[in-house]
Parts: structure tokens; C-alpha cells; sequence
């Protein structure tokens, strides 16, 4: 499993515009083979400023798969008209997210330093 990270600037004055525009392009996502899941969050600091995360089964689903599809190019075209400059993509293997309370026993860090 990967996750694709989307960075997506957006014009301040178009965020709404952009969340709508998201809702109507997203089934294209959703339909794309290896497709596992997404989140697409707003900046607190930056409000301007969306992540998308798309889990894919695998790089390849993503890229070539998705991103050589027709679904791909309308779901960008759909997009882009809000963006105030080119998205950043990357991707990160993954796995579960731990839970439950770090033992800062065990950490590396040392316990006398000052922060």
C-alpha cells in the first residue's frame, strides 16, 4: 500500500468554489483501479492550501494507471481553474497508524535536553 500526498494551492478567494468543484470531479477518483481511500484536508494555518492523500494498492495504479486515464484528465481539469499555482504530488508507503501512548523511555531523545 502508498499513499499519494497532493498538495494543492488554491486562490484564497476561490476556496468554496474549489470544494465544490472537488465534490463533483471526486467519483472519478473513487472509481480508479487500486484506488483504497482518501482524505482531502485544509490547511489551518494556510486555509489556502489543500492535502490530498490517496491511499493506492500500489505506484503503479496511481502512476502510470490513474494518471494516464481520460478519468484523470477531466478530474484535473476540473480542478485546476483554482489553483494559484502547480500542485506538488508525492508518495510515501504506508502502513496502520500506531495508537496508544508513546514510552518516552525508549526514546532517543535525551530526557535533560531543553526545548
Amino acid at each position: 500500500m502508498i499513499y499519494e500526498i497532493a498538495v494543492l494551492p488554491v486562490h484564497k478567494e476561490q476556496i468554496e468554489q474549489f470544494q465544490h468543484a472537488f465534490a463533483n470531479v471526486e467519483p472519478l477518483l473513487r472509481r480508479a483501479e487500486g484506488y483504497g481511500g482518501h482524505m482531502l484536508a485544509q490547511g489551518i494555518e494556510t486555509p489556502e492550501q489543500f492535502n490530498l492523500i490517496v491511499r493506492w494498492r500500489s505506484l503503479e495504479d496511481h502512476t502510470p494507471g490513474f494518471e494516464a486515464s481520460e478519468d484523470h484528465r477531466i478530474f484535473m481539469l476540473g480542478l485546476e481553474p483554482y489553483f494559484s499555482e502547480e500542485p506538488s504530488v508525492y508518495h510515501i508507503e504506508g502502513a496502520a497508524f500506531t495508537t496508544g501512548e508513546h514510552d518516552f523511555s525508549t526514546s532517543t531523545l535525551n530526557s535533560n535536553t531543553d526545548f
